[in-house]
């Protein structure tokens, strides 16, 4: 039960006399309770949080001044803390742990919460994600009841630094935009721009699914409509507009109005600015994802003199809290290529992994059609946060790359961490050996020798306090035992960004024009590690197709000799590789010797062969690997279904209490999305779910075999089944109802795309999922997890069991922990 401290009710009391509830169209929150408790929210599936476990398991919180609190780390009490004259919670009483807040409504009614600083929220028990970077454009419809409404907000360790500030702003339209949020191409002087694609933000503060929903958009005379996608009860969805610039043809700020009309009512107007720039400035290109179907952008600064044939390309990925548009402009144009900047899909995202790494991929292929830069000149450099992303990408996908340069850049999250902490290094136990495991992405100093593949240039201010000098001097170290192609410099008094040429360095790209990469033909040695096929596969002519045990780290280590028409070498983690013949001459014998193994021979065929190979004890010759096996299309862990234009399907077939958690939670999920990857998702009950509308599309399954109507259509075959109280994994069975589990599954009849669950046991289980950090960047969460709700408090104890498919989706117990 939650009661509110007597002395902030009578103060209550008093407002209300002269400020009646009814008249307010906001609420400043200026006093609450804090309690100072260890939360672990970070970069693993583990973690903890004792008064959420409280909270899931129906055991009484009383937040008034002076309660006891009693956590495993001894009492502590909850106490008043003050927002000070800007209306922000902050300074040595406020810490991480818990703030507690209280409103009083004379009615149920709705309204929208706008709290910055916080990680997430509480509002009568139900979760609602935050806004921790303190960006300030996250406003979220949430229903207030008669009487005392009681919020919970979780706050980082930041926390005393940045602060909180919460306030409440009652809506005066219950659909409406909220423009601050925007996603916008630039209109392009000379090009055609009829029809560009814009995104903004729909809010719907009503019990009701927001259907037949439509933006109109006015711009110098020009109108365009858009349907538009449904949005939930209670929620808000960022969503696509277009708009016509034809008429635009000086450089300039535009206005564009924004009208959200339902058939013939005008729900909601908004006026926006859209830029238009001149040939040969910086701009803007949006684009549908893939990875989601929602509107993302790119920034291009082009190429001096317009593109010429057989130019370069740049790919630079920006800092934490960057917009990829003022990445682009600290570069000058330059006459041999142009300057393509991703988005992390935000300006903090995913540190260029995860998703991150996943746009950073879909903007260079968009950059490639569309520049036709000479494919040997592919170029990759970042600042900062983008200092890591090179490091990583240029790790992660060797041979993509003519040189990297990671400026002021950090090379691993194990050893930074940045925002959401560092992955830890070590374990204490077989179990969280495993969850680790499904980190191994994250490892960049394991492919440490990948960097032979391309030339590199470090770069970083002697003076950096926010990434320290010592981890580039570290880099030089390491690589110069190794790496024959590689340059170093120190910038005399640089700080961390030491303006523009912090990025745009000269000898940076004087470095560049010296390299190219070479094609297959002069490729012999190869010499490659992957943590996974799905993720990273192929180094020119040789690819990784399968591994033996999934997210451990593959080796290949080949020599091949034109000449004497051989190739030899060794494999550590493969079980099928496959090996591009182009260079061999047609009817040349090709003799194949790896791992101490029999010889194998081959005769070529045509010009263009390639072969697979399979190792079974030994290696031998074999087809191409079933695509419905683990491989480069899907190879596991739990977070690989968020993508492929995802959508989240929930469970309503139960009790309304079960419906509507299954509910709450695909809401949470979908509102974190949004947040961390400026993503939009479809939601739908399990019976509105129809496979064969959403083909090849990845499925996110809220709820279990006994509420959610799309279980048995995806799921039948999985080992791995929860109803009502039990779940199974294979020949092991868990009962009760406090039991929660991730899990994913391929989609039977796709090639591409899987299923991630969110299942519990019974209410107690499902909340337990609602403490989850699968959107953090590099948290490792294994194909498939069962824990109970005491994992919240008793940390790899409360794990079940854990692990990692086989390449035929089988439960593969030497690569899992089954208790």
């Amino acid at each position: 039960m939650f009661m509110i401290p007597a002395k902030n009710f009578i103060v209550f009391l008093l407002l209300l006399q002269f400020f009646p509830l009814f008249s307010q169209n906001s609420h400043q929150f200026t006093e609450g309770l804090m309690l100072p408790i260890d939360i672990q929210y970070g970069r693993q599936a583990l973690v903890h949080d004792e008064l959420a476990h409280q909270l899931f398991t129906n055991d009484s919180i009383v937040p008034e001044e002076g309660v006891v609190f009693n956590s495993e780390e001894g009492s502590v009490r909850w106490r008043s803390v003050s927002a000070d004259s800007t209306g922000t919670f902050r300074g040595e009483s406020v810490s991480e742990g818990y703030l507690y807040l209280s409103y009083q409504s004379n009615t149920d009614t709705t309204a929208l919460m706008h709290i910055r600083g916080n990680s997430m929220f509480f509002i009568n028990g139900v979760p609602r994600f935050g806004d921790p970077y303190k960006s300030g454009w996250l406003y979220t419809p949430v229903k207030l009841k008669q009487g005392r409404n009681n919020i919970l907000v979780r706050c980082t360790r930041w926390a005393r630094w940045q602060g909180i500030e919460a306030n409440m702003i009652f809506p005066e339209q219950p659909v409406s935009l909220n423009t601050k949020d925007l996603t916008l191409p630039s209109i392009l002087l000379n090009r055609k721009q009829d029809k560009l694609t814009g995104a903004v933000t729909v809010i719907n503060a009503t019990d009701q699914e927001q259907n037949e929903l439509e933006i109109e958009t006015t711009i110098e005379g020009r109108k365009l409509s858009r349907s538009l996608p449904s949005v939930p009860p209670m929620t808000l969805r960022k969503l696509p507009f277009t708009f016509d610039g034809s008429n635009i043809n000086k450089k300039g700020r535009y206005a564009c109005t924004l009208q959200l009309k339902n058939e013939s009512s005008i729900l909601d107007e908004k006026q926006i600015k859209i830029t238009a720039v001149d040939t040969g400035e910086s701009y803007n290109e949006t684009f549908i994802s893939d990875i989601d179907g929602s509107v993302q952008y790119y920034s291009v600064t082009p190429q001096k003199g317009g593109i010429k044939e057989g130019s370069s390309l740049f790919l630079s990925v920006h800092g934490a809290g960057v917009e990829a548009i003022n990445q682009a402009r600290a570069y000058k144009p330059k006459d041999w290529g142009s300057l393509v900047a991703p988005t992390n899909r935000r300006p903090r995202g995913f540190n260029w992994e995860d998703w991150g790494r996943l746009d950073a991929l879909e903007v260079l292929d968009i950059a490639k059609n569309k520049f036709q830069p000479d494919s040997q000149r592919i170029y990759l450099t970042g600042h900062s946060m983008g200092g890591h992303g090179t490091w990583y990408l240029g790790a992660t996908y060797p041979g993509k790359w003519a040189a990297i340069a990671p400026c002021a850049g950090y090379p691993s999250l194990h050893d930074y961490g940045s925002s959401d902490g560092i992955i830890p290094e070590q374990s204490t136990s077989r179990t969280e050996d495993i969850l680790l495991q499904a980190s191994t992405p994250s490892r960049v100093m394991e492919m440490i020798d990948n960097y032979k593949a391309s030339g590199i240039y470090i770069f970083h201010g002697d003076s950096d306090r926010v990434v320290p000098v010592e981890l580039s001097r570290d880099m030089r170290e390491r690589l110069g035992t190794f790496h024959t192609d590689f340059s170093y410099y120190e910038y005399p008094g640089g700080s961390h960004w030491f303006g523009n040429e912090s990025v745009d360095w000269p000898p940076i790209f004087n470095y560049f024009k010296w390299h190219s990469i070479a094609p297959d033909k002069e490729v012999n040695l190869i010499d490659f590690t992957t943590p996974s096929p799905s993720i990273s596969s192929k180094y020119w002519w040789a690819g990784v197709l399968q591994q033996q045990q999934s997210y451990h780290f593959s080796r290949l280590n080949l020599n091949r000799d034109l000449e004497n028409k051989t190739i030899r070498g060794t494999t550590d983690n493969i079980r099928t590789l496959s090996l591009s013949l182009e260079s061999f001459n047609k009817g040349d014998t090709v003799n194949i010797g790896l791992d101490q193994s029999q010889p194998l021979s081959y005769i070529t065929q045509t010009e263009r062969d390639k072969i697979y190979l399979q190792k079974q004890g030994s290696w031998m010759i074999d087809e191409k690997p079933d695509p419905r096996e683990k491989g480069i299309n899907r190879n596991g862990s739990f977070k690989e279904p968020f993508n492929n234009r995802m959508v989240f399907v929930y469970g309503a077939s139960g009790s309304d209490e079960e419906s509507r958690l299954n509910y709450e939670k695909a809401r949470y999920d979908a509102e974190a999305w949004y947040y961390r990857g400026n993503g939009s998702v479809d939601i739908m009950t399990g019976k509105e779910f129809d496979p064969e509308e959403y083909p090849d599309r990845g499925v996110i399954l809220y709820g279990n075999a006994s509420n959610n109507a799309a279980w048995d259509e995806l799921l039948s075959e999985c080992p791995i089944q929860v109803k009502r109280g039990s779940i199974s994994a294979g020949n092991n069975q868990y009962e009760g109802n406090d039991l929660g589990a991730y899990f994913m599954w391929p989609r039977e009849n796709s090639k591409v795309a899987s299923v991630a669950v969110v299942s519990g046991t019974g209410v107690t289980g499902m909340r337990a999922t609602e403490a989850n950090q699968y959107f953090a960047s590099g948290s490792g969460f294994p194909d498939f997890m069962v824990f109970s709700v005491d994992m919240l408090t008793e940390g790899i104890d409360g794990i079940r069991c854990t692990g990692f498919y086989n390449n035929q989706w089988k439960i593969d117990r030497s690569n899992s922990i089954i208790k």
